[in-house]
C-alpha cells in the first residue's frame, strides 16, 4: 500500500501567505468498492481525530484495500491556530462568528426538474449525473462574482472533496465528552460497527454540518424517484464520530477508534479483509430526544454527572456555588433534572453565567 501526500490551498492571510491542507490519498490498485473521505479537525480544539487518522493509517498498512481513501487531517488552519493562552478558541469563525461546521452550501436542488431532466439514464448513469450536480454546484459557489467569505470558502472545498466519495466520515470531539456518533435515520444499521457506545439517529436533513450537507441531497432524490415508482437505495453514507473530549490527545484509544471505522469499512467491502466490530453495549436515541440543558443561574459549578453514565432522574447534575451568596440558603444549589437521562457532554468551564449550556442529554434511549 503507497500512501502519497499533497496539499490544496483553501485562501490566503492577510499578508498574502497561503493557507492549506495536507490531504494524504491512499488508491487501490484494483478498485471494486466504495471511495472514502475522512476529515479531522474542523474545530480548532478538536484534535483526537488526527491521531485517529495517524493510527488509521498505520492499519491499514495491514489489509488489502479494494476502494480509494482520502485523508485530510488538520481540516482547518486557520481554526487550529486560534489561540489565547493555553486554550484554543477555534470553534467560531473569528471573522462571522458563524460555528466552522455550519459553514457547508445548502444546494437547494430542485429535485423534481432536476430528475426530469435525467430520468432517462439507468441508476449508475443517475449517480454519476447527480455527483456531477453537486460538484458543479460546489463551484459555481467558490466562483461567485460577488466573492465568498473565508470561511464558507473553506468548508466548500471540504464538501467538494467529500462529494466525490461515497462514504464520508467527519472526526470531531465535544468540550468534556463521552464518544458519540451522528448517524442518519435510514442507515442506523451502521452504528453497530464504529467502536462508539452512543448514538443519535439524525432526522434526513439539512443542518448545516458536513455529514448532512453529504447525504441530505442524495436522500432527497432517493425519496423523490421513490414517489415515481422508481427504487434507487441512497449511494452515499455520511456520519460525525464524537470522539470524547477537546484539546485532548490519545493515541492508544484513537486506536480503538480507528479499528471501529476498519470494522465499517471492511462491511462495505473497501478493505478485502474482515474486521469484527468490537462487542460492546450501544444505545440510541432520535435527536428530538438529545436535550440542552441550559443554567438557570450563574456562578461556580461542579459538574457531578459522569459522561457516558446513566443519570436516573432526581439526582444531581450539579452544585453551582455563589460566593456572593454565602450565609443564605442560596450560596450552594443542586439542580436535578426530573427524567432519566444520559448525559453526553457538558460545558468546558466551571464558571458560568446564566443560560450557559451546562450539559446535553440523551433521553429516551434504547439498545441497538
Amino acid at each position: 500500500m503507497r500512501v502519497s501526500q499533497a496539499s490544496l490551498k483553501i485562501g490566503e492571510l492577510a499578508t498574502g501567505q497561503d493557507l492549506t491542507l495536507p490531504i494524504f490519498s491512499i488508491k487501490a490498485e484494483n478498485v471494486s468498492a466504495p471511495s472514502v473521505y475522512i476529515q479531522a479537525n474542523v474545530h480548532g480544539a478538536e484534535v483526537q481525530g488526527n491521531a485517529v487518522i495517524y493510527q488509521l493509517m498505520q492499519l491499514l498498512e495491514g489489509y488489502t484495500l479494494c476502494g480509494d481513501i482520502t485523508l485530510v487531517p488538520l481540516a482547518n488552519p486557520l481554526g487550529i491556530n486560534q489561540k489565547s493562552g493555553e486554550f484554543t478558541l477555534g470553534r467560531f469563525d473569528p471573522i462571522t462568528g458563524v460555528n466552522w461546521n455550519r459553514e457547508y452550501l445548502d444546494h437547494n436542488i430542485d429535485i423534481a426538474a432536476w430528475y426530469q431532466e435525467h430520468l432517462a439514464l439507468s441508476d449508475g448513469e443517475l449517480i454519476a449525473a447527480f455527483r456531477s450536480s453537486l460538484l458543479e454546484f460546489c463551484q459555481q459557489r467558490l466562483n461567485s462574482e460577488w466573492g465568498i467569505t473565508t470561511g464558507h470558502q473553506q468548508a466548500v472545498i471540504l464538501q467538494s472533496m467529500a462529494h466525490r466519495a461515497d462514504i464520508v466520515i467527519d472526526l470531531h470531539t465535544g468540550p468534556k465528552s463521552c464518544k458519540h456518533l451522528y448517524c442518519p435515520e435510514y442507515d442506523a444499521n451502521a452504528a453497530s460497527y464504529f467502536s462508539i457506545p452512543y448514538t443519535l439517529l439524525i432526522p434526513n436533513d439539512f443542518g448545516g454540518a458536513m455529514d448532512e450537507s453529504v447525504f441530505y441531497p442524495w436522500w432527497q432524490l432517493s425519496e423523490y424517484i421513490k414517489s415515481k415508482g422508481r427504487d434507487m437505495p441512497i449511494p452515499v453514507s455520511a456520519f460525525t464520530l464524537e470522539l470524547g473530549s477537546q484539546e485532548n490527545i490519545h493515541l492508544e484509544d484513537a486506536e480503538v477508534d480507528a479499528k471501529g471505522i476498519l470494522a465499517y469499512l471492511s462491511e462495505r467491502g473497501v478493505i478485502a479483509e474482515k474486521v469484527k466490530p468490537e462487542k460492546m453495549p450501544r444505545y440510541a436515541c432520535y435527536l428530538k430526544d438529545y436535550k440542552k440543558y441550559h443554567s438557570p443561574l450563574g456562578g461556580m459549578v461542579e459538574y457531578l454527572a459522569e459522561v457516558g453514565e446513566p443519570l436516573p432522574a432526581g439526582k444531581p447534575l450539579v452544585n453551582i456555588l455563589r460566593l456572593d451568596l454565602y450565609g443564605s440558603e442560596k450560596a450552594l444549589t443542586s439542580l436535578k433534572l426530573q427524567q432519566d437521562c444520559v448525559p453526553i457532554l457538558h460545558f468546558a468551564s466551571a464558571s458560568v453565567y446564566q443560560g450557559t449550556e451546562l450539559y446535553k442529554v440523551m433521553t429516551n434511549v434504547f439498545e441497538i
